[in-house]
């Protein structure tokens, strides 16, 4: 069957943005559930989106707006929750998958592509991010036959927007002399955004890739030191970057899982501890050194100007 109409859930971000964007260059319908329409304004500009504002967590609402779909596309998803005891993770990653798989049997809609995360595994991983994003991925591939399901696992993921290179060059501007690095040996293979969304558009109707778990990783892989370093380079800081012992780490989430926004938790330490590569698989084409100079540059370019009017006085 051709899929024509395709209803994305995490629509609005960083991810979905690009997906929607590709679905929409070759012709397709997409409706977008959002729990702030705000948020979406930017798709708007876009032919054939249609954005409703809904609880996707809600049923009813989910079974009502997902009718005369082909295929549903689930990124919803969070580094880090509200709260401390694992209940924020379980509702984004497990309990919504399970409705939206409800949703499509209901709707009788046999196409889901699921976001989930390298390393995702409901038994052995330490994080509970990771727990709950390997539960949710296994109940979405526990219906072969009814629905067909692909599941995509990216390392982290980078463009322009992102919240990974973005947010350290933020605290690379704001930080003294050095810079205070937790789990410094971490490792990653950073993929491309675009190269993301092409896996996702690339397996709507490619039947080949129902019931595969696909890992996305980049062209090399890094530790965090070295992308925090590279970072500092491109925005044309100076901090020394200061790896931090483990013990030492696990002391600074202990203490930032308190401060409003928790920029570093607990569960994101135990992320860490497993490298986030990929053993198998082809890698994708684009390079972080291809691309995030660029936009980094061009940041950093900005808040250049910006200093000389001030200075200006203009």
């Amino acid at each position: 069957m051709s899929i024509k109409n395709i209803c994305v859930l995490g629509g609005s971000g960083f991810v979905g943005t690009q997906i929607i964007s590709q679905l929409c260059k070759i012709n397709k319908s997409v409706t977008v559930l959002t729990r702030r329409k705000e948020q979406c304004k930017h798709l708007l500009v876009l032919p054939k989106v249609k954005i409703i504002e809904v609880d996707v967590h809600n049923q009813n609402a989910l079974d009502t707006h997902t009718k005369g779909c082909d295929a549903i596309i689930n990124l919803v998803g969070i580094l880090n929750e509200t709260g401390h005891n694992g209940d924020g993770f379980r509702q984004a990653h497990v309990e919504l998958p399970r409705k939206v798989l409800n949703a499509c049997h209901h709707n009788q809609i046999s196409r889901l592509l699921h976001m989930s995360a390298l390393n995702a595994d409901a038994g052995s991983s330490p994080s509970r991010y990771l727990r709950s994003k390997g539960e949710g991925e296994n109940h979405v591939h526990s219906f072969a036959g009814k629905v067909n399901v692909t599941s995509f696992r990216p390392s982290v993921i980078f463009g322009p927007g992102d919240s990974f290179f973005n947010r350290f060059a933020s605290l690379l501007k704001i930080s003294p002399v050095f810079f205070p690095l937790a789990c410094p040996n971490s490792k990653f293979a950073p993929v491309y955004v675009l190269d993301v969304a092409k896996n996702f558009v690339d397996a709507l109707e490619d039947k080949s890739t129902y019931g595969q778990r696909i890992n996305l990783c980049g062209p090399n892989q890094y530790t965090l030191k070295q992308l925090v370093e590279y970072t500092r380079d491109i925005i044309g800081s100076n901090q020394l970057i200061v790896g931090l012992p483990d013990i030492v780490s696990q002391i600074q989430a202990l203490f930032l899982e308190w401060v409003p926004g928790k920029p570093f938790s607990i569960d994101n330490f135990q992320s860490l501890q497993v490298d986030s590569i990929c053993e198998d698989g082809t890698p994708q084409a684009n390079s972080l050194e291809s691309i995030v100079p660029y936009y980094l540059g061009k940041q950093q370019h900005r808040i250049k100007q910006d200093s000389y009017r001030k200075n200006a006085q203009r």
